[in-house]
């Protein structure tokens, strides 16, 4: 029996803990984005309130870092995601 056989029954064999271990991964992606966007409005809230005159680029900056967390986030979930169905295996 070939090396390459070898590997792919382990492969076979431990395909459940991975498609488990994608599951946690999703998770943790979310949890995370969560923690990350309410960080982010803790700390926009806490700026305005310091300088309201600058509410504007605040606010913008706010909006930009939000869309990079919810981005990652996404990308997370969706490779989990492809992992749990069995895309490309």
């Amino acid at each position: 029996m070939d090396l390459l056989a070898i590997l792919l029954q382990v492969a076979n064999d431990l395909a459940p803990l991975a498609k488990l271990g994608a599951g946690f991964g999703a998770g943790i992606a979310a949890i995370g984005a969560g923690i990350g966007i309410g960080q982010i409005g803790r700390s926009t809230v806490e700026s305005i309130a310091r300088q309201p005159e600058a509410v504007g680029d605040i606010r913008s900056n706010m909006i930009v870092a939000a869309a990079l967390i919810e981005g990652a986030a996404f990308l997370a979930i969706v490779v989990c995601l492809l992992i749990v169905l069995g895309v490309g295996a």
